[in-house]
């Protein structure tokens, strides 16, 4: 039962968990206003768009791709729903399908170019990143368009309790992509991909039908995270999401997803971005400046990535050693 359960999690949950205890732990300490139920609301209702996001992008990293597109695709599917609400009066659900449907057809068109024509992904998504982010500034003409009430709902607390609908929300994608990942034969072929693609093709299963799915389910949750970060603003900003992927990988990264491919896990990607937050917010609160909240914030990844490596050699050291023990 503990193995599945570990098997569920992931392998460095329990490290994250240590480390995110020790943050809250610390600024708890060094702030009086850290420690209380507003500033931990607060954190909440502001990760939705994020946090759907980088479960995208843990897919994407996990068959040793990256979606630089993720922060524009969001802020052009925002674009979209606001300018329909506002511009064409169209009904709320209406809306929502056309703005998360335009995040699907953008990660489509990512993952059709990466498959059919074996460019990488970094370059094909560098280029939706300008597409997008021109999009935004088109459809909204390049301005704030205030939407208010009619998506007021999505960042509105539940009743007896002090998080938004859209924390919950964003909550259950993280369950349910962490059930696709491990309990799933499409995320078995994911991180199959990631490991050895050509073993895959070998084996008779459609490498490029995979990477498709994943850029299409990346593009999706950005369009998802669209229609979050609208409702947490009540409007729609074409500037929206800019550098939102790089938090992304950031926070994909400090859950221990290989930046090689192969292994990953989306829970620990939900620790990464926790811990991310509590990171800038307890910054915040003791007085540092922005520009020192970057720096450190850039130490911490830069050494998740230096962590992942150390740990990446030592397990190909380790199963060296216990091969060559076996050997007569």
């Amino acid at each position: 039962m503990l193995i599945r359960i570990a098997d569920f999690l992931g392998r460095d949950f329990l490290g994250l968990v240590l480390v995110l205890c020790v943050l809250i732990v610390f600024f708890g300490l060094s702030s009086d206003y850290f420690f209380t139920a507003l500033t931990f609301a607060t954190m909440a209702n502001q990760l939705p768009a994020l946090l759907v996001v980088a479960v995208g992008m843990t897919f994407v990293l996990i068959i040793a791709g990256i979606d630089l597109s993720v922060g524009s695709v969001m802020a052009l599917s925002g674009a979209l729903l606001g300018f329909v609400l506002v511009e064409l009066q169209w009904s709320i659900p209406y809306a929502i399908i056309a703005c998360l449907s335009l995040g699907l057809l953008c990660g489509f068109g990512n993952g059709f170019v990466v498959a059919r024509w074996g460019i990488p992904s970094f370059i094909v998504t560098l280029g939706m990143l300008e597409i997008a982010r021109g999009g935004a500034y088109l459809v909204t003409g390049s301005q704030t368009l205030f939407i208010g009430s009619k998506v007021q709902w999505i960042s509105a607390p539940l009743p007896l309790l002090s998080v938004s609908s859209g924390f919950v929300a964003a909550m259950i994608v993280v369950i349910l992509g962490q059930i696709m990942l491990s309990r799933t034969v499409f995320g078995r072929h994911m991180i199959a991909v990631g490991s050895n693609d050509e073993a895959v093709r070998l084996s008779g299963i459609s490498v490029r039908s995979i990477r498709v799915k994943v850029f299409c389910l990346a593009g999706f949750l950005a369009g998802v995270g669209g229609l979050f970060q609208v409702g947490y603003l009540q409007s729609a900003d074409p500037n929206a999401g800019v550098g939102l992927e790089l938090s992304a990988i950031a926070a994909v990264v400090i859950g221990g997803t290989s930046l090689a491919g192969g292994r990953g896990s989306v829970i620990n990607t939900l620790l990464g971005v926790l811990i991310i937050a509590v990171l800038q917010t307890g910054l915040a609160q003791i007085g540092a400046s922005e520009p020192s909240k970057r720096v450190i914030t850039g130490v911490v990844i830069i050494a998740a990535v230096i962590v992942d490596v150390l740990r990446h050699r030592s397990g190909g050291i380790a199963r060296y050693f216990k091969a060559f023990r076996r050997t007569p």
